[in-house]
């Protein structure tokens, strides 16, 4: 028993290795695409050609069998298409070293995007910033403009000036990164809301109702600085309530979803 496990071992020890790297592979691939629109789509594709195969190959059909065969070139193409926008961001970010920061550098950025934040606010800049979390804001970043660059507080002051081209629209941070500035944010449909919120607050609520994001919102006219996530905002709050909230949003400390303020 023993010599026939080691034979078999000796045979068969790099397929192992080959199906543990394939695995991790596939695993990682599913970690960056879970988030995003394509992701559901990717997995209706799997299910249903996995489906169909078994069944072509358990009841012998061989013309199904034949036409799967046919357009499993046709499927890697349209995945191609599909996942465009993911395979080009992958490309880019593979160049750059934001993918291995670590927890002690993201708590390091909440700290500078505190003071950031309660700057503007004793400024009277309004601002809109929307943090990505595991799904991805592509599409948000996509209808305002690219920057791209590693993250600077003067830079955020500047763009959120009144007199900027870029001050109106939400700010797109990914980890210590600004994505994109101007950009469109849904709006929330609610009709429960204080009449008083304005469109940055509605926006940032919307955005945290389709997606897990948290934005960040300075009213322009009070100054007050508010949180939003899971559709909830938590307005009017100080800085060492901001940066503890955002300490337990981003760093996936465990908090319960508190009532809107």
């Amino acid at each position: 028993m023993v010599n026939s496990a080691l034979n078999f071992i000796e045979h068969y020890w790099t397929a192992g290795i080959e199906i543990c790297i394939l695995t991790a592979v596939l695993y990682l691939i599913y970690l960056y695409l879970r988030g995003t629109q394509g992701a559901r789509i990717l997995m209706r594709l799997v299910l249903i050609f996995v489906a169909l195969t078994l069944v072509s190959q358990l009841l012998n059909l061989t013309v199904l069998e034949w036409l799967l065969r046919s357009l499993s070139g046709f499927l890697a193409l349209a995945l191609v298409v599909i996942f465009q926008p993911e395979l080009r961001r992958a490309v880019t970010e593979l160049g750059s070293n934001h993918l291995f920061l670590n927890a002690f550098e993201k708590l390091e950025t909440i700290e500078e995007l505190t003071d950031t934040v309660f700057e503007l606010s004793t400024k009277g800049f309004g601002a809109l910033i929307a943090i990505e979390r595991e799904i991805s804001l592509r599409q948000i970043a996509e209808t305002g403009v690219f920057i791209n660059c590693a993250y600077s507080k003067e830079l955020i002051l500047t763009i959120f000036h009144p007199k900027t081209v870029l001050h109106d629209g939400g700010l797109i941070l990914h980890k210590d990164y600004i994505v994109a500035a101007a950009c469109i944010l849904p709006l929330t449909q609610r009709e429960d809301l204080d009449r008083n919120l304005g469109l940055r607050h509605r926006a940032a609520l919307g955005l945290t109702e389709s997606t897990d994001g948290v934005t960040i919102v300075v009213s322009e006219e009070t100054g007050q600085v508010s949180i939003c996530h899971n559709g909830i905002i938590e307005r009017n709050l100080n800085a060492e309530k901001f940066q503890r909230k955002l300490n337990q949003l981003l760093l996936l400390e465990k908090y319960e979803k508190s009532l809107p303020a």
